[in-house]
């Protein structure tokens, strides 16, 4: 199936695939449903139909949090296997990106005398651990350099644990902590390969569109109240802000997709950043004004609601905050001349 083939499934198809929200499906099992559909052949970023690989991204979104952590980790691992000519993913297959390192750990890449290459560390944040059946992770040579292999999980020397989350809010992702003891994996691109691609950062500016899908969907429960529920002038007052503050980054969403097909080779660090900052803002606009407006009825006893407004303040810590606004605001300082003209 060509990426660049790829329809948006309606509503209702998604509705058909994936059960009622409020049931008991685990994240992995939503994640294969979605695979054997063909639901992960996403268009790759920078391929002329970005916009559409971030709107499927927000539809995951709107549905389960926890469960497009899964399908976005899934699919950015076959478009980094793509970028860089790694190995194509076996049929049946689901896959992780699991590139975080904690401070005080790096996981460390040898290689044998007799070519093979092996892994030992432990890994945190590794969502879906306990379901998937590779990896892609980040790791660091004898030269200190930063790599990046595949790994089979079901292989000796792989340990998936139930340590290292604590959270309610995306407990169904099981980003839990993982151990490699020797474990057989193979290395993809050269050193720092995958930090230096374009596709880096588009993939990082696809993270917004989830944001954004999940905010969209919080949204539509103050949407559906004002339209049913006698008229109340600070309710509506709250869907207006929520209006200007999604419309705007939504527009956004769209300039910036637009923008990394016309140039999929610039450097898209400064779009990324201001695409999560922005979103981040919108999302967390959303998620305050729609609680305070709804009440607490809807987080008590509307399972979707509850989960979506659970999961969204922990998948929002994926950014950086003002440590990311410091270094959009170095990139801005740089310019010759200032860039806000319309």
């Amino acid at each position: 199936m060509s990426t660049n083939a790829f329809s948006l499934p309606s509503d209702a198809a998604l509705a058909t695939l994936l059960p009622p929200q409020d049931s008991a499906l685990p994240s992995i099992d939503g994640l294969r449903r979605l695979r054997d559909a063909g639901l992960d052949q996403l268009p790759l970023p920078g391929h002329g139909a970005t916009l559409r690989r971030w709107q499927m991204l927000a539809a995951i979104a709107a549905i389960d949090l926890s469960l497009l952590k899964l399908y976005e980790s899934h699919t950015d691992a076959l478009a980094i296997l793509a970028e860089l000519g790694g190995p194509g993913a076996p049929a049946g297959s689901s896959w992780g990106v699991w590139s975080a390192d904690m401070p005080d750990a790096r996981v460390r890449l040898r290689q044998m005398a007799d070519g093979r290459h092996v892994l030992d560390g432990r890994k945190a944040w590794c969502a879906g651990a306990h379901g998937l059946s590779h990896a892609l992770i980040s790791c660091w040579n004898d030269a200190h350099q930063a790599c990046l292999a595949t790994v089979e999980l079901s292989q000796p020397g792989v340990r998936v644990t139930d340590e290292g989350w604590q959270a309610i809010g995306m407990r169904a992702c099981a980003s839990v902590d993982v151990t490699f003891s020797a474990a057989r994996v193979f290395p993809v691109g050269a050193p720092g390969a995958y930090l230096e691609r374009p596709g880096y950062w588009h993939g990082s500016a696809g993270i917004a569109a989830a944001w954004y899908g999940a905010a969209c969907a919080i949204a539509s429960h103050l949407h559906a109240r004002a339209q049913h529920a006698a008229p109340d002038p600070v309710r509506l007052a709250q869907l207006g802000q929520i209006d200007c503050a999604l419309r705007a980054a939504g527009a956004l969403l769209r300039e910036g997709a637009a923008e990394i097909d016309r140039h999929s080779q610039r450097d898209a660090m400064a779009l990324a950043l201001r695409l999560r900052l922005a979103v981040e803002d919108a999302a967390t606009l959303v998620l305050h004004l729609a609680t305070r407006a709804l009440g607490a009825g809807p987080l008590c006893r509307d399972a979707h609601f509850a989960r979506l407004a659970a999961d969204l303040p922990v998948f929002l810590r994926q950014s950086h905050a003002e440590r990311d606004q410091a270094v959009l605001g170095g990139i801005v300082a740089g310019a010759e001349e200032h860039p806000w003209m319309l």
